[in-house]
């Protein structure tokens, strides 16, 4: 077309339609005038429609979408309006009369002009006029496009004619003929024109009518907007940024953020963060803001971008099993959705090495022990390279005791082994953070933001301050308490804490922060004591429930402190609740249900339950002194992001710790620092064995060049002080020697190797002061190991570490003990604990003859396990041992966990190769205490004993059954099910059965592949066969 062009844009756009009325406004053309008009006879000119021209006047160029993009708006296929094609065959009709009645008057009339005889091409100019006219004026741009190619066709066409026919020597004859021949062409070439626009508009519009279009791209999105990622990635670098529309993912992660979790703008430093050059180049990053800032979600993208943009498998830590359980329910939908695993490493689950996928990547969500052992099994297992990012929540939890030492050693090996692998961590603001940077030779980022600003007070007496680090005392003024107190009431409570509670609940949230267990139901009970009898009726109903819920899930038992409070809407938290109890007690206070918790410190560490105001009811934990990063954790949880407008904090004074407060308050963070030398060195003797154990080091110097690469390096000025890291390294190998875990090889080079027991105490993650004792009682167990129940078996898994907290009640002891069979008094005797002791014990009577305490203890928590095994209620056997329930539990969890070290320890041994087998379905059974036809049920994320008896009453009975059930029915079948809690309970199944699924699938590919190895001449013949 001879006219001005126009100026384009291509837009990058969502796969979602655009109305038709936006289509009318910005994608109609233009058409030509007619051959009078414009500049001159002959000449085309182009012109917006009269619908376009004002539009274009604002915008300036057309957009026009890309070729993913759906270029009919609402309607599907253009086929629809039949009036198209209607009017080609009307045109070419009328014009086909025309030629016949001009071909009828050249018989008459010849022309003298040879050209005169000739038809003017295919199609004539009256035709595409008529055409423009009439049939194109509306079209879409695909269609417009089409008419121009068609154009074109003419014009050479035109172009054809004059050149054959500029020869004058035509006689009538001759020009008869060519007439018959070329009306023939015109028909044919009619026909392919008609041919080819239905062709055309059948390739616009592919889909029927009834059939969204937009339905089979958006089905198509996620993968491909993947494969153009993968494809950039390829194409320029492994470390390239952004790919995709959502921070490098597809649009399918910001709807599932959007509908899973609510968000849909991220915050303006979780923006930057992601942006960071650091970020983008996959370096190393730590950064620090306040609780509840939203750091986890920054974390989220991460790991979605490494998983299936670079299809990297993933490592998340966290440090608590809750807090595993609740993440892995979190992702697992994000998982189904997007096609990767999601795999728990918590207490007894886990396998090591993990499943090695060919298709899939895997989303490891690890506490701080099991990270270790699985980074242990991937270096093992020559695949840390596929673990492409590692995130630890709580970073700062490096200087955390043996815990801390664990997390260390983790880091310290992947940065190690595997360059490639991207560490981030997340941390609470600390005051060497440059000490981790070196550490981990990664960037910071810092920022105070909150959601919800916080505001902290204390309170003296009956005055409340606010802190201030601008005033000289910390402390300014902020108002008088005014609440009305009687005698009596300012006796029971003199720190004022139910006036503090009432201006905030029942309408907003409250949590009272206690310095130990016992204080926390007493606070409960004190609150409600002076409690109006309006709080009563605030969500009645539901409270009515709750208390229904706890007592189902004591198996009939219920606390008498919970019984009493919950009415009012209070309860209390902390380790002394059972599983179940603690679980309903969360999503009650989540819910709002529940306005006010009394809990320990443990809550600020564990799930996010932010409150409207937080009280300090007191700064010391049990009797040490708060310290500044507990402190910040506990007021931390103030202010509920989306709820409220403002946090509260009060921290509640005596005189005497006021100059302490001032402290506390508005001192500077603490230090984190390295705890491989705390305990005697336990943690850096750990470290050694391992790293010899996996043939990471294999002589003093290899030792000390990997631990160049520790925190305990950057701070050994601080930390190596009576003695330097070298002289440390040498005493600690000679001690590992001394235990009989290394030798040291007598050659020209020495080298040092990990014995069968050392390597079985590392890969078994057993605890060095417990090595050979261990080892020792699985031996001497194998003499006479008694079967006809699991006691013997329970004794030899009971946690060492617990011993120390058990004070066995005597009587209750010997009262257990008579109600052991024979045999199972016999094998107690064998292990070091007779009758005869427990008898004199429960007497009162003093015992001359000397007998291993540590023994007598350990066997009587054999009898708690033992107990629960048989009986499955934790009320009833806390009621006959006189424990309490939370302990009990406690107890259960730890030898799990132990059982299943024990387990691996054995595997590597073949001396006690009788206890694979039997320790595998004990390890299964500690999980859950539960009858067995519910175990299944129990190994899906967050269903606990009530819910899944309810699961099975229900005809839900395998994971199979629960993995394609709907949630909307389970709401209607389960009683006090609630939606959101059932669609994480049906995401979760369907993820751990596809895991197992999975795993068989990935066992059946290994054995059907052909071996590399296999020798050529075999190989050729299988190859004929």
């Amino acid at each position: 077309m001879s006219c001005g062009r126009l100026h384009v844009k291509i837009k990058r756009v969502c796969a979602r339609k655009r109305s038709r009325d936006f289509l009318e406004t910005r994608l109609i053309l233009v058409r030509k005038e007619g051959r009078g008009g414009g500049r001159g006879a002959g000449s085309t000119k182009c012109l917006l429609s009269r619908r376009s021209s004002s539009t274009m006047a604002e915008h300036g160029a057309v957009e026009f979408c890309s070729d993913s993009e759906d270029l009919f708006g609402d309607y599907d296929s253009i086929l629809e309006d039949t009036s198209i094609l209607a009017k080609l065959e009307e045109v070419e009709q009328h014009e086909r009369l025309r030629s016949e009645n001009l071909q009828s008057f050249r018989t008459l009339q010849p022309s003298a002009d040879p050209m005169s005889q000739s038809p003017k091409g295919p199609l004539t100019d009256s035709v595409f006029h008529e055409l423009e006219d009439k049939v194109f004026e509306d079209l879409p741009s695909s269609q417009l496009q089409f008419q121009e190619q068609i154009q074109d066709r003419a014009k050479k066409s035109k172009l054809q004619v004059r050149n054959k026919t500029s020869t004058p020597s035509h006689t009538e004859a001759a020009g008869e003929t060519n007439s018959e021949d070329g009306s023939r062409r015109h028909s044919k070439a009619r026909r392919s024109v008609a041919d080819l626009l239905k062709k055309t508009m059948l390739g616009n519009a592919v889909t029927p009518v009834s059939v969204s279009r937009t339905a089979l791209l958006k089905e198509a999105v996620v993968s491909e907007e993947i494969s153009v990622a993968m494809q950039a990635m390829e194409t320029i670098s492994a470390e390239t940024p952004d790919l995709g529309p959502f921070f490098g993912l597809p649009s399918k992660v910001k709807e599932l953020m959007h509908k899973l979790r609510g968000i849909q703008k991220l915050y303006d430093w979780q923006e930057a963060c992601l942006n960071l050059e650091c970020v983008q180049q996959r370096r190393n990053l730590i950064y620090s803001l306040p609780t509840s800032g939203g750091k986890t979600l920054v974390a989220e993208i991460l790991i979605l971008r490494e998983l299936l943009c670079r299809r990297k498998d993933c490592l998340f830590i966290l440090p608590y099993i809750s807090l595993v359980q609740e993440k892995v329910r979190g992702l697992a939908t994000f998982g189904l959705e997007l096609d990767f695993m999601v795999e728990e490493y918590a207490g007894s689950k886990g396998k090591f090495p993990p499943v090695k996928r060919r298709n899939k990547r895997s989303l490891y969500i690890a506490t701080i022990e099991k990270a270790h052992s699985l980074v242990n099994s991937l270096i093992e297992s020559s695949r840390l390279d596929h673990l492409g990012l590692l995130v630890v929540d709580e970073l700062h939890m490096l200087g955390d005791g043996s815990r801390g030492a664990v997390i260390e050693m983790t880091l310290a090996k992947v940065r190690h082994m595997s360059k490639a692998t991207q560490i981030i961590g997340m941390s609470a603001t600390l005051g060497n953070i440059k000490d981790l940077q070196t550490f981990l030779g990664a960037e910071n980022y810092t920022n105070d933001f909150r959601p919800v600003q916080l505001k902290e007070y204390v309170k003296l007496n009956d005055t409340i301050y606010e802190v201030d680090p601008k005033e000289e005392n910390c402390f300014r003024f902020s108002r008088m308490l005014n609440f009305k107190y009687s005698s009596s009431m300012q006796k029971i409570d003199p720190d004022h804490i139910i006036a503090l509670v009432t201006e905030v609940i029942p309408l907003h949230s409250c949590l009272v922060f206690c310095p130990t267990k016992k204080n926390c139901e007493n606070v409960a009970g004190m609150i409600c004591k002076y409690l109006k009898e309006d709080f009563l009726q605030h969500r009645e109903a539901e409270k009515a429930v709750l208390l229904q819920e706890l007592k189902a899930g004591g198996n009939g038992s219920m606390c008498p402190v919970l019984r009493r409070t919950v009415p009012y809407g209070v309860a209390y938290h902390h380790s002394g609740l059972t599983a179940e109890e603690r679980k309903l007690v969360e999503e009650a206070y989540s819910r709002g249900v529940l306005c006010l918790l009394a809990c320990t410190s443990t809550l600020a560490a564990g799930i996010n339950l932010p409150a409207r105001r937080v009280i300090l009811r007191s700064p010391y934990v049990a009797t040490d002194f708060l310290k500044r990063s507990q402190y910040k954790q506990m007021v931390g949880r103030a202010g509920r992001a989306g709820i409220d407008t403002i946090g509260e904090s009060i921290l509640i004074l005596q005189e005497k710790d006021r100059s302490m407060a001032k402290e506390l308050v508005c001192a500077p963070m603490e230090s984190c620092y390295s705890n491989l030398m705390q305990d005697d060195g336990k943690g850096i003797l750990s470290l050694i064995l391992s790293l010899i154990g996996l043939n990471i080091s294999s002589s003093l110097q290899q030792v000390e060049q990997f631990l160049r690469g520790t925190l305990l390096f950057v701070q050994q000025q601080q930390l190596c002080v009576e003695r330097s890291l070298w002289d440390t390294v040498q005493r600690c190998v000679a001690t590992l020697q001394e235990k009989e875990l290394i030798t040291n090889t007598a050659t020209h080079s020495p080298s040092l190797q990990v014995t069968r027991l050392g390597r079985a105490t590392y890969k078994g993650s057993v605890d060095l002061s417990y090595c050979s004792v261990l080892y020792k009682d699985l031996l001497k167990g194998l003499e006479g190991l008694q079967l006809s129940s699991h006691l013997h078996l329970v004794y030899l898994v009971t946690p060492y570490d617990l011993v120390p907290q058990c004070n066995p009640d005597w009587m209750v002891y010997f009262r257990q003990f008579t109600l052991l069979s024979a045999s199972e008094q016999k094998m107690s005797a064998a292990v070091g604990v007779p009758e005869s002791f427990v008898a004199r014990k429960a007497a009162g009577q003093t015992v001359k003859k000397s007998v291993d305490l540590v023994a007598v203890k350990r066997m009587y928590l054999s009898l708690v396990l033992f107990s629960l095994l048989r009986d499955t209620n934790v009320w009833a056997v806390a009621d006959r041992f006189q424990l309490s329930r939370g302990f009990v539990q406690t107890l259960l969890s730890a030898a799990s966990t132990f059982c299943c070290c024990v387990l691996h320890f054995t595997e590597e041994l073949e001396e006690l190769w009788p206890f694979k087998a039997l320790l595998l379905e004990l390890t299964r059974r500690l999980s859950y205490c539960v009858k067995a036809e519910l175990i299944p049920l129990m190994e899906v994320a967050g269903v606990l004993e009530f819910r899944a008896k309810q699961l099975y009453n229900a005809g839900y009975r395998t994971l199979t059954h629960l993995a394609n059930a709907d949630p909307a029915v389970l709401c209607g079948t389960l009683e006090h099910l609630y939606q959101k809690q059932a669609n994480l309970m049906v995401a979760s199944a369907k993820m751990l059965l596809n895991e197992k699924a999975a795993a068989l699938q990935e066992e059946v590919d290994e054995l059907l592949t052909l071996p590399a190895d296999l020798p050529q001449q075999q190989h050729q013949e299988l190859l004929l066969l």
